[in-house]
Parts: structure tokens; sequence; C-alpha cells
């Protein structure tokens, strides 16, 4: 294989996974329940074909497997979350003895394999109890997730030294409490802004605790989903609606973490639209003097925007989509599975945006990927032949590549996601995986993208 692409010395090659999507063993071994297995029992018809998270891939049980596997293609470095339910269940006191087992036991199964832990602490999947008292609206819960995440350092902090305190954070925000698509689906801007709030109070939080015990070699970052905004033209009323959302959707958590403070244009918005959040004293200082040492980049399609065509009903709740309407570039190019525009370029905007804007911070593709639907369609002698995959990931890394050369911090690349998961309420309607899950008997198969990343790492490049 000649190597055009050559990637850094130390680059980071793997995937990434979140507990409730992979894990399985809803009920087992005392984990308590989440807003997730909540949501199931109460409204199982929101969920595709009506499949809860109970089983998923079953990591649980298969962890062994699943990182030999893991190690067989390739992979340096692994991300996955800690269950706050599982570790703690009911968010608040008593550890889970069983929980500690079985993440030491992944932990300590990685390593051995010679694949990095990265270890993020919140992925979507918030406790029941806590969302009931009031979930990231609560400082009561927000003290809570600092002594969840201090517990986490103080038992695993002796062998992980890649944290991240929330996987994309904007996703509860928007789902949770603006556009209905998870629990506790609620449609309130008022109430979406303090949940982002105090997220990155819970966030500065974390790094506090983080910072003050001091461990060897560590840093702790966030991950987020940027999404690069672009409008329908130059005209001044299209600049305006694409610098709206992306103070909206990516700037409200970018610039807390990594500058310490939110945009002024930003506050001036949710102040004009009387939307400011309950504050305490010390909360400017907390997130000026706790931000992150690296960032994690989920990066799937763009977000393209033009002015509004109509003026907003004035009887209908606020929503971010009162100062834009979303645009259709005629000619993109599509997953037509996933409805998404496939825009590689996106990844190197990100970076050129990073570089200049803040401060050229350490950061790395923390998911990419191609859901697919009905990918049985593609098996020949028993495998998966996704060369659309290869193709995508492909074609995103050669402009990460070039954004390298251009002397952007970027240390690693991991797919979404190793093996065919559970989506939230998608269930397995999409398949992103390197490695085929047949669902009735759990069997893994390696894809043809297996092979390839598999070559892609053992080369760094392509």
């Amino acid at each position: 294989m000649t190597v055009k692409y050559k990637f850094p010395e130390g680059f980071w090659w793997g995937s990434a996974a979140s507990a409730t999507q992979m894990e399985g063993a809803a009920k087992e071994d005392g984990k308590g329940l989440n807003i997730w297995d909540y949501w199931y029992e109460k409204e199982p018809t929101r969920f595709f074909d009506g499949v809860g998270p109970e089983v998923t891939s079953d990591f649980y049980h298969q962890y062994k497997e699943d990182i030999k596997l893991m190690k067989e293609i390739g992979h340096n470095s692994f991300r996955f979350s800690i269950s706050w339910a599982r570790l703690i269940p009911g968010g608040i006191g008593q550890v889970n003895k069983k929980a500690v087992e079985f993440y030491n036991n992944v932990i300590n199964e990685l390593l051995s394999n010679e694949i990095e832990p990265f270890i993020n602490l919140f992925h979507f999947d918030m406790p029941l109890e806590l969302q009931q008292k009031g979930g990231w609206e609560s400082r009561e819960v927000v003290d809570a997730y600092a002594e969840y995440s201090k517990i986490c350092f103080e038992l695993f902090g002796d062998r992980v030294k890649r944290w991240f305190t929330f996987n994309e954070p904007v996703v509860p925000v928007e789902g949770g409490y603006l556009y209905d698509f998870h629990y506790p689906n609620v449609v309130d801007f008022n109430r979406a802004v303090q949940v982002a709030y105090g997220t990155m109070i819970a966030n500065a939080k974390a790094i506090k605790e983080f910072k003050a015990l001091q461990l060897e070699d560590a840093k702790i970052g966030i991950v987020l989903n940027l999404t690069p905004s672009y409008p329908r033209s130059s005209n001044p009323a299209d600049l305006k609606a694409a610098n709206i959302v992306d103070l909206f959707f990516n700037r409200s958590f970018l610039d807390p973490a990594v500058r310490g403070e939110y945009p002024s244009e930003l506050v001036e918005i949710i102040k004009r639209e009387g939307l400011v959040p309950e504050m305490l004293e010390g909360d400017k200082q907390l997130l000026k003097e706790n931000t992150i040492d690296f960032l994690g980049v989920n990066y799937y399609q763009p977000r393209r925007v033009k002015a509004k065509e109509c003026m907003p009903n004035p009887a209908a709740p606020l929503m971010p989509d009162n100062f834009f309407d979303y645009y259709e570039m005629p000619g993109r190019k599509m997953n037509v599975y996933r409805g998404w525009e496939i825009y590689e370029k996106g990844i190197y905007d990100i970076a050129i945006n990073l570089k200049e804007n803040y401060g050229n911070i350490e950061w790395y593709i923390s998911e990419n990927g191609m859901g697919v639907q009905d990918e049985e369609r593609f098996i020949v002698d028993g495998r998966v032949e996704d060369n659309y995959r290869i193709d995508f990931v492909k074609d995103h890394l050669t402009w990460l590549h070039k954004s390298i050369e251009e002397g952007c911090n970027v240390k690693g690349y991991h797919m979404w996601t190793f093996i065919d998961n559970w989506s939230w309420s998608n269930a397995y309607k999409n398949r992103y995986g390197f490695i085929q899950l047949d669902l009735k008997t759990q069997k893994r198969v390696i894809k043809k993208s297996g092979y390839w990343i598999k070559q892609v790492s053992e080369n760094n490049g392509f």
C-alpha cells in the first residue's frame, strides 16, 4: 500500500461509543434507571421498531471479544462513556461495586491490548432520579455531577489519561427542551437556555475537580458536535442568519469551553429575547478558570441557512428557528439513508476556525460516520462490502490531512462507531459500524471497512 497521505506520529486511530448505546444489561447488576430506560418503558412507540436499550450490542458481557476485534482492526485508542446510573444508581450516594469492577475490567482489557482508553463522563443518559430533580436546570444535579466526576477520576485516573466531561451537550438541549426528540420532551426556549448554561457550569466544576487531583500526564476536554454554518449567499441577511446559527449551536458551548466566556453577541440576543438563565455569584470566574485542555469534534454534516422567508407565528413558542430558515443547496451530495448532506470540506473549515480563532487548541475528530439502512444488501460471501463507507472516510481524511499540513493541531480520527449499535430513537435502522452485528445471534463480523481502517492505522496513512 503506497501512502500518499501520511499522518503525524502517534496519531489516534479508533472509534467512539456510548454506554446506553452499546452496554446493554440495562437492568443488571444493580444499574439504576436512566431517562432512556424510563422513556422507553413509558412510550415504546416513539422508538423505531419499538426497540429499546435493554440489550443493544451487549458490550457488558462481550467486551473481551469486542476489544480483541478493536485490536484486530488496528485501533490504538477507543472512546466510551461511563453510565452514571450504573456507577451510582440514582446519581447520588453509594457507588455500585459491580459497575466499578466492569469499568476496571474494560480499562485493563483495553490497555493490555495496547488501546488507549478515552473516557467520557456523560453521553445523554441522565439518571432518572436526577432528571426528576430538574436535570441540568438544577444546581443540586450540577453539584452531583461534579461529585460523580471526581469519583470517576479517583477510581480510574491512575490508568486513564484522556477524559471528557460531555459528549455533544447541545443535543440534550435541542432534543429535550426545544425540538421534542429526547426525554423530557419539553418545548421551552427559556428552559433550554438554563439547561445549556447548567451543563457548562457542570463542565467547569468537573474540570476544577480534575485539576485538584493533579493526575500525571492526564488531560480533560469536551466533545462538541461542531457543525459549520454556511449562508446561502453573501447577502447581509443570509450572513446574519448564518452567524446567529453559529452562535446558538456551536459557540454557545465552544466559547465557554475554550475561552472561558460566552460570545458577547450571543449574550445580547439572550438578553434581548428575555432568555437570561439564573446565574450564581462566582459562576463567571468558575468558567474563566476552568477551560478544557483539548477538544473532541464530532462532524457529520454541514448546516446551510438563509434569512427567514416569512415572519414567525407570534402565537407559537419562541424557537431558534425564528432567526433563520434552513436552506437546501441545489446539487448537494447526500447520504440518502440518513437524509444528511455529505460535505467533506466541512472538516477542514472546522480545523481552520479552531486554528485561527481558538488558539490552535489540540483537538481530534471524535466522531465521523455514515449510517446506512438495510446494509444486509451489501453482504457478499458473508461480509458487508461497504465501499461507500471507505470512500466516505477517505474523503474526510483527505481534508483533515490538508488541515494538518496547514498547521492545524489535529491529533486523531475516531469513527462512529466500532460495531453496529443501538441509536437513540432509531434503534438499528442505520448501521455505522466497522463490525457488523447480527441482531438475532449477536455474532460479530468485520466489514470490508474494518480491514481497510486496519491498514490505514498500521501505515499511519493511506
